[in-house]
């Protein structure tokens, strides 16, 4: 009996795999890193925003000067109060890391930073098939966007405040 517990427990798998969301490091998902400051998360949902039935989906391109490998892909998740309660944010924000897994890898951009919101009761209910799909289309129409930053950029049109 004290034999059985002297051994040590065998390792999660994310320390036998060496991490990035549960794949092994020389995969295309070893580039995935979580958000983690809330700097990044608020920088993120100043950006390009693209809203599906199940989330939202937030993302931005990183500026050169940032301290992170270029073709690093962050990602982060977040679920409000509105969500529900910790059970059900939890459950969410299990979703769309699992959406994260199985759709970044090869539909993110190297060097952008993204942010997937849940959604009230639509995040925990939605068809996972279906929200896969949301998120590529997702990142689709996200890319495909001009950068309303960029002043060279000739589709920008100007903004206009008041009611003029």
């Amino acid at each position: 009996m004290a034999e059985a517990l002297t051994t040590a427990a065998p390792p999660r798998p994310a320390d036998r795999d060496g991490g990035g969301f549960g794949h092994a490091p020389d995969s295309a998902a070893s580039r995935l890193t979580t958000l983690q400051r809330r700097a990044d998360f608020l920088r993120a949902a100043s950006a390009r925003r693209q809203g599906t039935a199940g989330f939202l989906l937030q993302a931005r391109p990183r500026r050169a000067d940032e301290a992170v490998p270029a073709q690093a892909i962050r990602v982060g998740f977040t679920c409000s109060r509105k969500v529900g309660n910790a059970v059900v944010r939890n459950r969410a924000k299990r979703r769309l890391r699992a959406l994260a897994r199985a759709v970044l890898p090869t539909a993110a951009q190297p060097g952008w930073d993204y942010v997937l919101v849940g959604r009230p009761e639509a995040t925990v209910t939605r068809d996972y098939v279906a929200m896969l799909g949301d998120l590529a289309h997702a990142l689709a129409r996200v890319h495909a966007a001009p950068d309303p930053r960029d002043p060279a950029d000739p589709g920008r049109a100007p903004r206009r405040r008041g009611g003029r």
